[in-house]
């Protein structure tokens, strides 16, 4: 497994832990917690869902300076609760730098939950210095 370059302070409790970072690619995966529920039937906030593939698709990208400028995804089907989520990020198109673009989904156990495209830029500098 390559060694993560980037976004080294996030907490894997929220956006979950990397399984695989290669060349271009990276997975993540969450255990959903109860503090993730919006209502007692468990249906996890979606915010956490995006949460993973926004980590897996920095990873995919894998520079130290790299943001998110944009996205577009669709949630097919729901989270619950104690289910752990697998996100799959996969550069698609990187010419030319700084802009990136990287495809992620996310599934739990056969069921996609997720699925999208994330622009991301690959700043000189970081985007705060």
């Amino acid at each position: 497994m390559v060694e993560p370059q980037t976004h080294e302070q996030t907490s894997e409790a929220y956006v979950g832990q990397p399984i695989e970072i290669g060349t271009d690619t990276a997975v993540v995966e969450l255990a959903t917690t109860a503090e993730m529920a919006v209502d007692e039937t468990g249906l996890v906030h979606g915010g956490f869902v995006y949460g993973v593939a926004d980590y897996a698709a920095m990873l995919a990208v894998n520079e130290p300076t790299v943001v998110l400028t944009g996205s577009a995804v669709t949630y097919p089907n729901p989270t619950r609760v104690g289910e752990t989520v697998r996100a799959t990020a996969t550069v698609v198109d990187s010419d030319p730098r700084p802009s990136v673009e990287v495809t992620a989904e996310l599934t739990e156990t056969d069921a996609v939950v997720l699925s999208g495209t994330f622009d991301c830029a690959v700043p000189a500098d970081p985007v705060l210095s």
